[in-house]
């Protein structure tokens, strides 16, 4: 989707625009009804006069809006009020941002867009994000005007690191673009793959913030920052988590035995104390076997007693989780509880389906299990893999069962509390969710695609560069978790030890996935550090060198500085993973 064609007033200097953007945000801000605080819109605009930094807090220049018969440019009323026969779109100042709202009582609205002219300083770089998990390739780059960021995005200008983006939890799907002459915002507010037809509700799209840089912080620290600007109220587990996870091993050949064994291994291998670490149970536990989907009701022959399993378990001192695919539909269920056309997916907006999600989460709680990972909720539902949605995000035509009347975000949103209220007690790790929607719902986030314990080349594109291009969420959106460190023989051991080693540092999420016959004393002796290190909560490892790579290999962790050699000396694979 390309930046809209705009006309900008000219300006002789920067100084002047950067004048004339801080007399026109203190204008408009005075003329609505919640201005911004005196001393919040000071602060910001003597942070502007410094640096690159781009106003977004005050009334955009151009509203847009694509409805089902095709898009209509908004006129503007005066006072944030932005006008075409039915549909309004307010945007309303703030002291933590701007509030964009919708009422469209006759009209389908698909997307809307707020546009704010200016001159965006030359030679920045941008940092995007992505819907749902990393793919391997996220990374600082110059102005690529038609590139879709989600949520939020950075821009270093050589000094000092900017933030844009909109609060966590918004009711609509937010991407931004930038280029030479300002910035846009798109807000995605169809219903599946409908225009949302709202009636007399008015919906409270999203709210804007911006975050400019401060002097002297890297932008490592300036992006932390603002993700915890932008997430006021995450939900956070109380401990650090480490342990386990079967799949970079198991794929799935999983068993009980196999649990027990190494939950053994695993205890004898930690630290002592009251940080316990988990052994998680991934995909091949369900009754219809390893890759299907449900019933989730109880468990196959290789699994025969999953509370009987749970407290032996938690008897010799770990903690027990477990993967489920709750939106996946199976035989036998009802058809008007799937998506229409998409016979694999339950629908959300069914009650009973809600129902059997939530009662499928708290079953694995009453079973004994203290944290759950839910994964494929974001294909279920939209039709692709976050790696392929850009800009559509999911096809036109397809619909909820319940109608048009709310947006997926909100669908997806309530999808989410029902998931997290199932759960009662268990932490939850998010596979496959969108990340600024889960943020404040969920305790930890599968941050990333999956690593491999077959091919080094995986974990070294999906582990390094979603570690480090995202660990600034860390504990400001939830506990990221940049998938497992494998130990198998597949793996080249030089390359996991050091896998190991900075994931543990990092202060993120530690999983690591053991082939038990290649455990020597050697990787013992890493084994406990490791588990050690990450049974206390670090400090944020900062990439030092992500400005100029996607594969970072020099990091600053517990504050000194450290660099891994992550590449074969052949080079990498030109062909994937």
């Amino acid at each position: 989707m390309p930046p809209e064609e705009t006309n900008v007033r000219p300006v002789s200097t920067r100084r002047q625009f950067v004048q004339q953007s801080a007399a026109a945000a203190v204008a408009v801000s005075a003329m609505f009804a919640a201005p911004l605080e005196t001393q919040a819109a000071e602060k910001i605009l003597r942070a502007g006069r410094s640096s690159g930094y781009f106003d977004l807090l005050r009334a955009p220049d151009v509203v847009r809006v694509t409805t089902e018969k095709g898009t209509r440019t908004l006129t503007s009323e005066g006072g944030g009020r932005w006008t075409d026969q039915d549909i309004e779109v307010k945007t309303t100042v703030k002291a933590d941002g701007v509030g964009v709202s919708l009422s469209a009582p006759q009209t389908g609205i698909r997307r809307v867009h707020l546009r704010w002219n200016g001159p965006v300083a030359s030679g920045q770089r941008f940092l995007g994000d992505h819907w749902e998990r990393a793919y391997g390739d996220l990374e600082w780059r110059g102005s690529v005007p038609d590139r879709a960021m989600p949520w939020y995005f950075a821009a270093w200008d050589g000094s000092r690191t900017h933030g844009y983006g909109v609060l966590t939890c918004p009711a609509a799907f937010c991407f931004w673009q930038t280029d030479s002459e300002g910035i846009s915002l798109w807000a995605d507010v169809r219903s599946g793959g409908m225009p949302l037809r709202l009636g007399q509700r008015v919906l409270d799209m999203c709210t804007v913030v911006a975050r400019p840089g401060k002097s002297g912080e890297t932008p490592f620290a300036a992006l932390h920052a603002f993700c915890r600007q932008m997430c006021p109220s995450p939900r956070l587990a109380d401990h650090s988590i480490y342990g386990h996870n079967d799949w970079d091993f198991a794929y799935g050949n999983n068993s009980a035995d196999y649990t027990m064994d190494v939950a053994r291994r695993l205890v004898a291998l930690s630290p002592s104390g009251a940080n316990r670490p988990y052994v998680v149970i991934d995909d091949g536990w369900e009754p219809a076997g390893p890759g299907q989907a449900g019933p989730w009701d109880g468990s196959n022959k290789k699994f025969p007693d999953m509370p009987g399993l749970t407290a032996e378990v938690k008897k010799i001192g770990a903690r027990p989780g477990i993967w489920i695919r709750p939106t996946t539909a199976w035989d036998g269920l009802p058809d008007n509880w799937r998506i229409s056309g998409r016979n694999g997916s339950l629908d959300p907006t069914v009650p009973e389906v809600m129902h059997q999600i939530e009662a499928d989460m708290a079953r694995l709680t009453a079973w004994g299990f203290e944290l759950i990972k839910h994964d494929f909720s974001t294909v279920d539902i939209m039709g692709r893999f976050g790696s392929s949605m850009g800009s559509s995000l999911t096809d036109d035509g397809w619909k909820f069962a319940e109608g048009q009347g709310r947006t997926t975000a909100e669908v997806i949103l309530d999808l989410y509390r029902v998931m997290r209220r199932g759960a009662g007690t268990a932490v939850v790790l998010g596979c496959n969710t969108f990340s600024h929607l889960s943020a404040g719902i969920f305790e930890a986030s599968r941050t990333g695609d999956d690593t491999s314990g077959q091919h080094w080349e995986r974990s070294r594109k999906m582990g390094v560069n979603c570690l480090a291009f995202r660990n600034a969420q860390n504990r400001a959106f939830y506990a990221t978790d940049p998938d497992m460190a494998p130990l198998t023989k597949d793996v080249p051991w030089e390359k996991t030890t050091q896998w190991l080693d900075l994931v543990a540092r990092s202060g993120s999420v530690l999983f690591t996935s053991l082939d038990m016959s290649v455990v020597g004393p050697e990787q013992e002796a890493k084994l406990k550090e490791v588990l050690a290190i990450a049974a206390v909560q670090q400090p944020l490892g900062e990439p030092l060198d992500w400005l100029d790579t996607t594969c970072p290999e020099e990091w600053k962790l517990g504050g000194k500085k450290k660099r891994y050699q992550w590449q074969n000396p052949e080079g990498a694979s030109p062909f994937g993973v």
